[in-house]
């Protein structure tokens, strides 16, 4: 029990600086502000589910699949930094374009929520490349005697459904925290939360660039 809370105290921490549920909120909430609120807190439902689904699936199986495809974690974090960027800085700099977007689809009906529920809400803005990096590099930490490794694995799997339902509460809410926070500071919020998204994957572009650097010095 003691090697599960410190695997949980562990993953926990690390899930919630990556994921940043509460800056997600604003941005779940700018996304889906064409829909009605019922259908919002049902997409606010799956995209907690389908990113317990990322995270567990990085934990358990991340460092197999890598492996198997010869796919480096300083890859992962290359690409996945790249995009993650261009999404944030696509949400930070062409803001009109966002409120036109959102007017037409309003118009329309706008996509439905199970269309936003895996991409673009769950992947990236949420369990995006970043979220997988740390959720396998935590699998690939595992310990390798069979008792110890169960006790982690139910600590690890325990922070990322913790790490779900902070997700889910997160989002479900965000509409009513943007509506006593008054149109201006909701979207300041959300210009904010884009810009600490754009620095997030900035970082992980820097992290894989580093770790490529590290790996072709060692090579050499």
């Amino acid at each position: 029990m003691q090697a599960a809370i410190t695997a949980f105290l562990l993953a926990f921490p690390a899930l919630f600086s990556i994921v940043n549920p509460p800056g997600g909120a604003f941005i779940f909430n700018e996304v889906t502000a064409h829909l009605p609120r019922p259908e919002r807190a049902h997409l606010a439902g799956k995209v907690g589910l389908y990113s317990a689904f990322v995270m567990l699936g990085a934990l358990w199986g991340g460092a197999y699949v890598l492996n198997f495809f010869g796919i480096s974690l300083a890859a992962l974090r290359l690409a996945g930094g790249v995009v993650v960027a261009k999404h944030a800085w696509d949400l930070l700099s062409a803001p009109e374009r966002q409120e036109a977007r959102k007017q037409e689809q309003a118009g329309s009906g706008g996509p439905a929520g199970e269309d936003l529920a895996f991409f673009p809400l769950t992947l990236p803005f949420t369990t995006g490349p970043g979220t997988i990096s740390v959720a396998v590099a935590l699998g690939a930490g595992r310990p390798s005697s069979p008792e110890a490794l169960v006790a982690f694995f139910l600590g690890v799997t325990a922070a990322a459904l913790a790490m779900a339902l902070t997700i889910w509460a997160m989002y479900r809410s965000a509409d009513r925290v943007a509506g006593l926070m008054g149109n201006t500071a909701r979207r300041t919020m959300a210009r904010l939360s884009a810009f600490l998204l754009l620095c997030i994957g900035t970082q992980i572009m820097v992290n894989g660039v580093q770790d490529i650097v590290v790996a072709m010095k060692w090579g050499l």
